[in-house]
């Protein structure tokens, strides 16, 4: 399991489209509320 505590490597990844690298290398990824709300709330 691997958590993602800051928006910078979510966001990172996306950019590089290599974000189905978390469940490849990781399999279970927790993100946090409140990472997920500032990457994915408007």
């Amino acid at each position: 399991m691997i958590v993602i505590a800051d928006s910078s490597a979510l966001v990172a990844l996306l950019i590089c489209k290599s974000l189905s690298l978390l469940d490849t290398l990781f399999g279970d990824v927790k993100v946090p509320q409140a990472v997920y709300e500032e990457v994915c709330i408007n």
